[in-house]
């Protein structure tokens, strides 16, 4: 299975923005879909946002408008843009990638977001 690891999170204030980034450790380009995902405290995992093969995204309602996922297959990363974040939004955020020999997860990044 592909190997991802997470980075980017870290502490912000609210309105503040992060960018998370998912290094996976083979070429990503027959990945069906990349997804990243968060689970806070006391609380189920979550989907946050969805990029596929072909490049088309999804996202979770509670992230419209304010994070953008994106893929770079050449350096094998998927992104995370996190603007106007909320202090709801404190998690631990994972990457996972989906394909052929199933879903791979990484450990997770933590981010946090000061009221």
């Amino acid at each position: 299975q592909v190997q991802l690891v997470e980075s980017g999170g870290g502490l912000v204030q609210a309105g503040g923005s992060l960018r998370l980034s998912c290094a996976a450790s083979e070429n990503i380009f027959s990945m069906n879909a990349m997804n990243w995902y968060r689970q806070a405290p006391g609380k189920q995992r979550e989907l946050v946002a969805v990029i596929t093969s072909g490049g088309n995204t999804n996202y979770a309602d509670f992230v419209k408008g304010r994070f953008t996922i994106s893929r770079d297959n050449a350096k094998n990363r998927v992104n995370l843009q996190m603007n106007s974040l909320k202090p709801e939004d404190t998690a631990v955020y994972y990457c996972a990638a989906f394909g052929q020999r199933g879903a791979s997860w990484g450990q997770g990044t933590q981010v946090t977001v000061s009221s």
